[in-house]
């Protein structure tokens, strides 16, 4: 199966390793294998693969994950129509995406 690709370098995933305690709740909430644990921590293996759900987040027992869902690509939708000028609707009856 072809590995699933989001917009690159927009996501907001950010691990804290000072706080991280490398439990692997993140690697077993991921739905797109972004984390790996190694030497009793965890790791962003695969930045660019975050779909941005949160579930890692929720998940980690001492809050050394933050990601704000959905953020990522929709700033980069909005950059990139601003900077093309191409500001008008996107979708059937004006809706966006």
């Amino acid at each position: 199966m072809k590995k699933l690709r989001y917009l690159k370098n927009v996501s907001t995933l950010v691990l804290n390793t000072d706080a991280c305690i490398g439990c692997g709740m993140c690697v077993d909430v991921c739905p797109h294998a972004v984390f790996d644990v190694s030497g009793q921590k965890a790791r962003i293996t695969d930045r660019d693969g975050c779909m941005e759900c949160g579930a890692c987040a929720l998940n980690c027992p001492v809050d050394a994950i933050r990601v704000t869902p959905g953020v990522g690509c929709a700033a980069h939708i909005i950059q990139t129509r601003i900077r093309s000028g191409n500001l008008g609707v996107c979708g059937p009856g004006g809706a966006c995406c």
